[in-house]
């Protein structure tokens, strides 16, 4: 596992300090499918004001998905929980590494009142891994749940949990809170995991997953992967069966897009029609849903794709 102690205390300290020492990794030029508008119209700067004035993180902001301004001007965000900084050091994420704060005991309430006045139907929340607790922030993330089913009781939760690897019974806390969908991306292919997210490990994630309906059937279950980064298609392919064999409900698959160039660089822009076969074979092999684009991230769209989910689902039990 890889783990980011910082022992220096430094406004100047960068943000993602294991990656300085490396050398520069070029990727080629975006194509035309890749490029987006940049945010700038009111309903992006509502949302914003909203996470400020609650002192609230958003992985929107922090891993610099391409899709802020189109879910922002929605008021649709994805709130990052226990803190900005990451334990965790992958090669992939911009979200900023290094020893953590301690966990904010008001935040669950800030991000309910968040969401109350953003009038969302779905929530998305996620955090950074915290690999320093000594149940990975389990707790936190159950606390969360119950802090937004208080202030609103119709809203649907879905979670983008961290693996909580050798965090005994911290799966079980969060299960318990029962979020409506529970979603642990796996990043990658099991191949790419050493160089691509080394702290994790690949059949744990899947282990996880498959835990979770048995632990309660009705949550739905979601994963997802990047492409780009070296992998190759049989391996994509693997992956589809393995989170199947653990019931998972939903899939995505989006491209890589490299933060900075001390960051894993784009191996390859996959063009979309290879989104879209990708996309009806991950239906053959019997997923409830399926979301495979290039800008395709794991809450871009969460709640229309909820809807669609739980009307696959009665769909499948007539």
């Amino acid at each position: 596992m890889v783990v980011i102690v910082d022992t220096i205390t430094n406004p100047l300290r960068p943000r993602h300090p294991e990656k300085v020492n490396r050398p520069d990794s070029a990727s080629p030029p975006k194509p035309d499918w890749i490029r987006v508008r940049a945010p700038n119209t009111r309903g992006y700067a509502d949302t914003r004001n909203i996470v400020r004035s609650n002192g609230l993180h958003t992985v929107c902001e922090e891993a610099g998905c391409p899709n802020i301004g189109e879910c922002w001007d929605k008021k649709h965000a994805t709130f990052m929980i226990m803190g900005d900084t990451c334990t965790r050091a992958c090669a992939f994420c911009n979200v900023k590494t290094g020893l953590p704060n301690a966990l904010d005991a008001a935040e669950p309430r800030n991000v309910a009142e968040a969401v109350a006045k953003l009038g969302l139907a779905h929530v998305v929340i996620t955090s950074v891994d915290r690999d320093d607790l000594a149940d990975g922030g389990a707790e936190h993330f159950a606390e969360t749940i119950r802090a937004i089913r208080a202030a609103c009781p119709t809203t649907t939760i879905e979670i983008l949990t961290p693996d909580f690897l050798r965090k005994e019974g911290a799966l079980e806390i969060v299960v318990a809170a029962k979020p409506d969908v529970f979603n642990h991306n796996l990043e990658t292919v099991p191949s790419r995991y050493l160089t691509v997210r080394p702290g994790a490990r690949y059949f744990h994630s899947i282990r996880l997953l498959q835990r979770v309906k048995e632990l309660d059937p009705t949550i739905f279950t979601k994963s997802g992967i990047m492409v780009g980064l070296g992998e190759e298609r049989h391996e994509v392919q693997q992956v589809m069966d393995d989170l199947r064999s653990a019931d998972v409900d939903f899939l995505t698959i989006g491209q890589y897009l490299q933060p900075t160039r001390k960051h894993h660089a784009v191996m390859r822009y996959v063009p979309p029609d290879e989104f879209s076969s990708y996309e009806k074979v991950a239906y053959t092999k019997g997923f409830l849903m399926v979301s495979a684009s290039p800008l395709t991230r794991s809450s871009h769209h969460a709640g229309e794709d909820f809807a669609r989910l739980k009307a696959a689902r009665a769909a499948s039990a007539r």
